[in-house]
């Protein structure tokens, strides 16, 4: 067993953490049993990345199950917990991850989990997928295949295909139906709003609040906005997605016309500089901003930081930046993701649908080693009818049945 952590002396308090998920994910619960028996990944490696916290510790736990080698790294450092960390290596998995590590370190990680020669790589992000093909191509030639859990991801990912890089198939998990319906807009519409809350102890009815990106994320985050009661703007790109903002109530504008308007803006979009110089000279003193998206570079903050005459920490995780007109611009999280910078991340229910997503996808990988052709691969429609009919199982919902007669009527003998 190998580790790079902070202190695992923590380990109990992070076993607190993932004994009450393991109560409230009870879809892994069943596919641990499923895997502990079959033993799918026995004697292979997987090198995961994914945000480093409770529910992330139980797949990782799952996997094992299953007869995997874990070799386990976060994807972010501010949302790796110490203790979950800890908790892991007490149980005997392979851990290399601190909370705030320096970009330096975090990427030192990384290379550890790629280092023993993966057979299967589970991202969030594609820096595993990104770094094993620039900086171990000879390992990369060996990996059966991977899953990749982000929106961000997975756009990474069709550029190194489009670029003729990518050398192993993909599983793009984001893309399953019961993943990006229920994590991207449930999980974060109530995760971003629970750090943002949390974080700053203020209200959000009565405020003008922008939601930049209105896919399956902005539109989570904006309803939820709506229902504490916020007035919520839209900007967007897409003139579909602003269009479905329209009818479903909202103001579109675009940035630079919400700037002047907006009490606390929320980028949901993967792009880069959504809010900008020209943004912040616009803001209202005292306005919010916060990014939903996986990279920090939605909202600039390292240019906000060489506008500011002053800088100081206002409250934990909030930082506050003084411009020369003297209004205060305050930023959440470092501009990291602040559901997880924040908070504690999707609900445990959520990631018990988006986990039994990857955890089968690896097992179709597995199961199919050599088998997979393509490079970009959606995930198999039985594994999503597997999860949701799993899902209202445990809810206790039953659903209709076609006849055969009426099977023939729609999909013919």
């Amino acid at each position: 067993m190998a580790s790079h952590i902070r202190d695992i002396s923590l380990w109990e308090s992070g076993e607190l953490k993932i004994r009450w998920v393991r109560d409230h994910m009870p879809l892994l619960g069943g596919i641990e049993k499923q895997f502990r028996q079959a033993r799918p990944f026995e004697g292979l490696k997987i090198a995961l990345s994914v945000h480093l916290e409770a529910k992330t510790a139980h797949l990782c736990e799952v996997l094992a199950a299953g007869g995997a080698t874990m070799y386990i790294t976060g994807s972010n450092p501010l949302s790796t917990q110490d203790d979950i960390a800890a908790a892991l290596v007490h149980e005997g998995l392979n851990v290399f991850a601190i909370h705030g590590a320096s970009q330096e370190e975090y990427f030192a990680d990384i290379r550890k989990v790629l280092e023993i020669g993966p057979d299967i790589i589970i991202d969030d992000g594609a820096d595993l997928v990104t770094t094993i093909h620039k900086e171990f191509p000879s390992l990369a030639a060996k990996v059966i295949g991977g899953c990749e859990e982000t929106t961000t991801g997975i756009l990474r990912l069709k550029a190194m295909a489009a670029a003729g890089q990518l050398r192993f198939p993909m599983m793009l998990v984001n893309d399953a139906d019961c993943k990006h319906l229920f994590d991207n807009r449930y999980g974060t519409g109530q995760s971003v709003w629970d750090g943002i809350n949390r974080t700053t102890n203020l209200i959000a009815a009565g405020k003008d609040v922008v939601v930049a990106g209105y896919g399956w994320c902005g539109k989570g985050v904006a309803l939820r906005a709506k229902g504490l009661g916020a007035r919520v703007i839209v900007t967007e790109v897409d003139p579909v997605k602003a269009m479905e903002a329209v009818m479903d109530g909202f103001r579109v504008m675009p940035m630079r016309e919400a700037a002047a308007i907006g009490d606390i803006f929320i980028t949901v979009t993967g792009c880069r500089d959504v809010v900008g110089p020209e943004d912040f000279l616009l803001m209202k003193d005292g306005a919010i901003c916060c990014n939903a998206g996986h990279f920090d570079v939605e909202v600039a903050v390292a240019r906000l930081a060489d506008m500011a005459v002053s800088r100081r920490p206002a409250r934990n995780n909030i930082e506050a930046f003084t411009l020369e007109n003297g209004r205060t611009i305050y930023i959440l999280g470092e501009g990291r993701l602040v559901n997880l910078a924040a908070g504690d991340g999707h609900p445990a229910e959520i990631m018990d649908m988006s986990f039994a997503i990857q955890a089968l996808s690896a097992r179709y990988l597995a199961s199919n080693r050599g088998r997979v052709k393509e490079l970009l691969n959606k995930v198999p429609a039985e594994i999503d009818r597997e999860v949701a009919n799993l899902k209202l199982e445990d809810w206790g919902v039953r659903i209709d049945s076609l006849t055969p007669e009426q099977s023939e009527y729609l999909y013919g003998a």
